[in-house]
């Protein structure tokens, strides 16, 4: 007998299209120079285990829960985001980010700028931590570099959509 993964989710009390999470975050990156011009990337990022750690235990830990997410890094590393990530492989600056979500919606963000003498350099990795250094880290990305001169300010912003 063949049965359907909606039957068998009924089977076992579940709704097939109701017990569903996923969070998907996405990072702009905001390179403005001094003349006015900018440079824009747009890159989906990776939740790590840890991230999903750090949310379970920031749900349910009665005691121990951790520090909230609160920082942004960002790198000059390249090699490719992996599930098993705890840091940015190369992180050269770490910054104090701003929180925002509107309630009833699904989406939330992390924004930091990193103004004209900060991060300077062959930006190429970025991330969101719950600490000013080490801490653990919610998610990662890699994108195509970003060269900041001394002059420039870099926007990292991370949105997160839950559904």
């Amino acid at each position: 007998m063949k049965i359907g993964i909606a039957d068998l989710l009924a089977l076992l009390g579940r709704k097939a299209d109701g017990d569903r999470f996923c969070l998907h975050g996405r990072l702009e990156s905001r390179l403005v120079r001094p003349d006015g011009t900018m440079i824009l990337r747009v890159k989906d990022n990776l939740i790590v285990d840890a991230g999903f750690s750090f949310i379970a235990q920031s749900i349910g830990a009665s005691t121990g829960r951790p520090g909230v997410m609160s920082h942004i890094a960002v790198g000059t590393g390249t090699t490719a985001a992996a599930t098993g990530n705890t840091a940015l492989v190369t992180e050269s600056a770490r910054k104090a980010a701003t929180f925002s979500h509107t309630v009833g919606t699904k989406v939330f963000q992390f924004e930091a700028t990193f103004n004209a003498g900060e991060a300077t350099g062959a930006i190429t990795e970025a991330g969101v931590l719950n600490a000013s250094s080490a801490g653990t880290m919610l998610d990662r990305v890699v994108f195509a570099v970003i060269n900041k001169g001394a002059d420039d300010t870099l926007t990292q912003r991370f949105t997160f959509t839950m559904s």
